[in-house]
């Protein structure tokens, strides 16, 4: 049974709250809250890099909406371990597509607008669609964490996602890497086979290259642009 929240001051405490209480919680602690909480009015966001948080979320509740977004712009490994995790969990999935389809923007404005202006290319074929996507929820999960970047450092397992004016929940957010490769192991879980190719974050394939032994693992991302996030978690 969900909570009754009518404004979005009640969701912005609830979220600061629920930040303080699951702290130290494991993911799935953090998911029973959220699925407690939200019921139907609770998504989760997948970019198919791997199925940790699809694997968590659905051992607590099998019909959890998902979403992904399919920019145009994907790898095909991408799109085939979509489909793999789609009917391994037999997901309720949501493909979220651009307003305009790549050849459509070319036209409007001009090819390869990834490379002249990416933050532009990301709004279009990321946000813009992910706000879209998120209207008929009061809360979103995804899988980010503390570890990935030094801009993810602080986190919080739940915020309130003022851009969007709903609660993001993030429970892999107090885990390292380590621990997701021992969940992956542990629980066969279904990776995007890039991972194993040089590519320890994956995102559209004309932004995204291999990173070499020692690099950081986002620097294959936005090369030399001095960009760092799409903008869906800032």
């Amino acid at each position: 049974m969900t909570v009754q929240l009518s404004t979005w001051k009640n969701f912005a405490a609830l979220a600061e709250e629920a930040a303080a209480a699951l702290d130290t919680a494991g993911p799935t602690g953090i998911v029973e809250w959220a699925v407690r909480t939200f019921g139907e009015r609770l998504c989760l966001t997948s970019s198919m890099s791997d199925s940790v948080l699809i694997d968590v979320a659905t051992k607590v509740d099998p019909d959890i909406a998902v979403v992904f977004l399919d920019t145009g712009y994907h790898f095909p490994e991408t799109l085939r371990t979509r489909d793999e995790v789609a009917a391994r969990y037999r997901l309720d999935l949501t493909v979220l597509s651009p307003a305009q389809s790549v050849p459509e923007q070319d036209v409007e404005f001009g090819p390869e607008l990834h490379r002249r202006d990416p933050d532009l290319c990301c709004w279009r074929r990321k946000v813009e669609p992910l706000e879209r996507g998120l209207e008929p929820y009061h809360a979103w999960m995804s899988g980010i964490r503390r570890d990935e970047t030094p801009e993810r450092a602080n986190t919080a397992v739940v915020e309130w996602d003022a851009n969007r004016m709903m609660v993001k929940v993030n429970p892999l957010a107090n885990l390292t890497q380590a621990d997701v490769d021992r969940y992956i192991t542990e629980n066969d879980i279904v990776r995007n086979p890039l991972l194993d190719r040089g590519y320890p974050s994956i995102g559209c394939a004309p932004c995204t290259r291999r990173v070499a032994p020692g690099e950081d693992p986002r620097s294959g991302r936005w090369a030399g642009t001095g960009k760092t996030e799409c903008g869906l978690h800032l």
